[in-house]
């Protein structure tokens, strides 16, 4: 006999999050219809994983967006995305997520199943598995929606150490491809904006593209997804973390003309926008053709290049030869040019 869908017609309301038979209900007709998988079925309080052998890797992450739907993806996806690419800049396949929703009374049903559906395709997806979450409800007009906190749990391959003290003047600077969608799509569905073709986030999971990376060049110094803040943000944090400089070629970091023309009607640097499918990857010089090639071959990073180099000089300054053949400092962003990102 076909189980009868259920009834999404309604609202969140307290009783959701009071323990009983109706948050019972939610988190069956709900969670457990999108995100069922052998761990999370356990039905445990604390899930048993069998991570395999190596260095563990863990991960946490809160994830709030405004609007919660956008193009290229959802507050859902994002949160699994997010917290995947997180454990692969370490270099970890990723093994399990939790997640535990905030939910604001009165929010509709309809739009938590369709987050939750969003979640569970993005986690089958990448292979990686909700292993445990948690459920709350919050008093109307104190949440905004939903909020969506993940972790991840990863193991780390033998001989991989990823990290900004492996910095060293003379290395690359590779970029997975084009930066600046995520933001854009955000503030052009925020704002109601319209820029004659639909600009869609970049939210992607990286970590089948970073274990075929780690496999050719275990040697890697250092992975970044550069998300709030943007590429500026992620290169200062590394200068200043390691002691270096760097230097970028303005030319070779890749925008697409729809993104680079919003910026250019907004006053907004690419630079500083917030992106959630991509990578910054540091690697000796001569492995540095071989790690694009790698990326190249992924849908995620076909549009790789080299765009910089790792300098002695000026440490904990990023500059960058503009095109017109000057110089300029990429300083952080001042302030919160774009809120509620990601």
């Amino acid at each position: 006999m076909t189980t009868p869908p259920p009834d999404l017609s309604g609202a969140v309301d307290m009783s959701h999050g009071g323990g009983g038979r109706a948050m019972a209900r939610l988190i069956r007709d709900i969670f457990l219809r999108h995100l069922a998988n052998p761990l999370l079925d356990q039905g445990h309080d604390a899930t048993r994983i069998d991570a395999g052998s190596g260095r563990i890797a863990v991960t946490t992450d809160a994830h709030v967006i405004s609007p919660l739907f956008f193009p290229g993806g959802d507050i859902g996806s994002l949160a699994a995305h997010g917290t995947l690419n997180d454990l692969a800049m370490a270099g970890a396949r990723p093994v399990a997520l939790t997640a535990a929703f905030i939910i604001e009374e009165g929010f509709p049903l309809a739009d938590l199943d369709r987050i939750a559906a969003s979640m569970g395709q993005a986690c089958r997806a990448a292979g990686v598995p909700v292993a445990t979450g948690d459920t709350k409800v919050v008093e109307r007009g104190k949440g905004d929606g939903v909020f969506i906190t993940t972790s991840g749990i990863g193991v780390v391959p033998a001989g991989v150490d990823i990290g900004p003290r492996r910095l060293r003047p003379g290395q690359a600077v590779l970029l997975s491809g084009p930066i600046g969608d995520h933001g854009i799509a955000i503030l052009s569905k925020r704002q109601g904006l319209e820029f004659g073709t639909e600009i869609r986030s970049d939210s992607a999971a990286l970590h089948r593209m970073v274990a075929d990376m780690v496999a050719v060049v275990p040697g890697i110094a250092v992975l970044r997804d550069p998300t709030r803040g943007g590429l500026s943000a992620t290169l200062n944090e590394l200068t200043n973390a390691a002691g270096v400089g760097m230097l970028l070629d303005e030319r070779a970091i890749p925008v697409r003309p729809e993104v680079a023309a919003a910026c250019e009607l907004l006053g907004l640097d690419p630079l500083n926008i917030a992106n959630e499918g991509k990578l910054v990857c540091v690697c000796e010089p001569e492995d540095a053709e071989t790690l694009l090639a790698v990326m190249r071959d992924h849908a995620e990073g076909r549009d790789a290049a080299l765009i910089g180099h790792v300098t002695v000089g000026q440490p904990g300054f990023v500059r960058m030869t503009t095109a017109i053949g000057g110089q300029r400092v990429v300083d952080w962003l001042s302030g919160e040019q774009l809120p509620r990102i990601c």
